[in-house]
């Protein structure tokens, strides 16, 4: 799959990512929003984070999690989130999610801006994590 951003792109973004295999997969990167594709293996999660400029909106696919989101990284509370659950994370919070099924929990993200370089494709989190040293 390659980034479509920033042509014009209808997708069925359920099916978009149910198909994704990847741990990050960016599918549209535009000059001020972004979507990725995200494969959460059980146990795994995204990693906790803060994004202190912008807002983040996150709907899963499939899978059961965790999310957690706080002020600060020993401040976080907790919910049971699943299939078709929406996730609204405000700028400056702390924020993770954890997969707690026995599958693969499959999801999608936007942010606006982007937080990825355009076609940022990363197979495991290793893989994101290492990038995410260089940068």
């Amino acid at each position: 799959m390659q980034d479509k951003g920033p042509n014009p792109y209808v997708v069925n973004v359920e099916e978009l990512t149910l198909q994704n295999e990847n741990y990050r997969t960016t599918a549209w990167t535009g000059a001020n929003l972004q979507m990725t594709l995200m494969t959460i293996q059980p146990g795994e999660d995204i990693g906790l984070e803060v994004h202190e400029d912008h807002d983040q909106f996150l709907r899963l696919e499939q899978g059961t999690a965790r999310v957690e989101i706080g002020p600060a990284e020993d401040n976080l509370e907790s919910w049971e989130a699943s299939a078709d659950y929406a996730i609204f994370v405000p700028a400056g919070s702390w924020h993770n999610v954890t997969n707690t099924g026995s599958d693969a929990m499959k999801l999608y993200s936007i942010y606006a801006p982007a937080e990825h370089p355009h076609g940022t494709v990363h197979a495991t989190k290793a893989d994101a994590l290492a990038d995410e040293n260089e940068h």
